[in-house]
């Protein structure tokens, strides 16, 4: 079975006005809890991602 994939880029800072990671769009809890996740998890976590950068100022 294949692992869905971390959207880590590396670039890690949390912004405080939305509580999203700059790089990867995660919040803390979903960085945090990645590698207990489970795919379908991963997949919707993956989902709200395309959701919320284009939202997400720099």
């Amino acid at each position: 079975m294949t692992t869905v994939p971390s959207p880590c880029i590396n670039w890690c800072d949390i912004n405080p006005e939305n509580g999203y990671c700059r790089g990867c769009y995660r919040t803390l809890t979903e960085i945090a809890e990645w590698s207990d996740m489970t795919n379908p998890e991963k997949l919707e976590v993956w989902t709200q991602l395309s959701i919320r950068k284009p939202q997400a100022p720099l």
